[in-house]
């Protein structure tokens, strides 16, 4: 095993510009604790407004700060009281108080579940923040085959995963969007609905009868339009209620056991293919800085992901440093249930995401 490992870090707020790589000694698990070698981190949108400061009364930061929640990887060492897992065991979960952009963190042996060998290791490595968050919202709205569910900023990465729970429930989805994502949602078995005037009508000439649920994932006018649509209060979810889930998965600590449980059923769902993420940008682990930059841009379909050890000789450092790897496409494969799609993200304006996420814009 080797003596030292890399984490992110950054020292005081900003942009990009503040990320660097830092080596640190090998860490050493607590008795309930593993190490974990990381092959596969997730980022998240939440990480950038974090990190420059639009969450500082919120979500105080104690610096240096180690990001990243987030991972699949391969146990490394096992503390005194771990009997359950081997080393060299495949994990899903998170780092508590981050530190999962790394190649190596010691977790709470609660807060991993095994991740099963036909979810790839990307996928795995970015399901643990945005699959509790949609999780938690679907099940705490009890969505039945009896629901019409409107889901706004349903392509997005959140979006697109409650809309494929409400599915498996049996619900008819609602999801609304920009023109460009309308073959996306059709494809996974929802409905798509455009932004703009006249959207209250298009909802109900789709939706066909009385719609009982909505989640907002966006913020803006929504409140308005759930209540013009007749949704009951208690079944209307808002973005500031979104970033309230978020949050609290952020922060969940080694005692929590609701990560374990909605985690194990999410591979569960994720393994079965009733359930899949789109990985729509892969970077190595040396360019997360410029896979932070591609994703505040909000142009990427699913999640960011970087991984640890990819196949990269450096020959294609020009390439992930041009631009050019910010053009990620959906790669086109047949199916026969179109709830096996994975997930896409919205193109929206990097502000208006802020601005429902609850971050200042300026």
């Amino acid at each position: 095993m080797t003596r030292t490992y890399q984490a992110l870090e950054y020292d005081h707020y900003g942009d990009v510009d503040v990320l660097e790589l830092v080596e640190h000694d090998m860490p050493v698990p607590g008795d309930d604790e593993i190490v974990v070698e990381i092959v596969a981190a997730g980022l998240n949108h939440i990480e950038n407004f974090i990190r420059r400061g639009d969450f500082q009364e919120r979500l105080p930061l104690d610096f240096p700060i180690h990001p990243g929640s987030c991972f699949a990887g391969i146990v490394a060492k096992r503390g005194a009281n771990v009997k359950d897992l081997r080393n060299g065991s495949a994990v899903i979960g998170h780092v508590i108080g981050g530190g999962s952009h790394a190649t190596y963190a010691v977790v709470p042996r609660s807060q991993v579940v095994a991740k099963p060998d036909n979810i790839p290791w990307e996928v795995a490595g970015g399901l643990y923040l945005a699959g509790t968050t949609a999780y938690s919202i679907v099940e705490g709205l009890d969505v039945t085959r009896d629901d019409v569910v409107v889901i706004s900023a349903a392509a997005g990465g959140v979006g697109s995963l409650e809309c494929q729970l409400a599915m498996v429930r049996g619900a008819k989805v609602i999801g609304t969007c920009s023109p460009h994502n309308h073959d996306y949602l059709r494809s996974i078995g929802v409905v798509p609905v455009t932004y703009g005037e006249g959207i209250e009508d298009r909802i109900r000439k789709a939706a066909g009868r009385d719609v009982t649920v909505f989640i907002d994932n966006f913020g803006g006018d929504n409140p308005t339009l759930s209540a013009a649509l007749g949704v009951d209060p208690s079944r209307f979810v808002s973005s500031d209620d979104r970033l309230d889930t978020e949050i609290r998965f952020l922060k969940a600590d080694a005692s929590d056991e609701e990560n374990p449980r909605i985690l194990t059923a999410l591979t569960k769902l994720l393994s079965e293919k009733k359930v899949r993420i789109l990985i729509s940008g892969f970077y190595p682990f040396e360019y997360i800085a410029q896979a932070f930059a591609d994703m505040a841009e909000m142009h990427s379909r699913g999640k960011v992901v970087v991984g640890m050890k990819p196949v990269e000789t450096g020959s294609r450092s020009g390439w992930y440093l041009s631009g050019k790897a910010r053009v990620l496409h959906e790669v086109a494969r047949p199916i026969d249930d179109p709830r096996e799609i994975p997930e896409a993200d919205e193109a929206v304006d990097s502000s208006k995401v802020a601005a429902s996420l609850g971050a200042p814009t300026s």
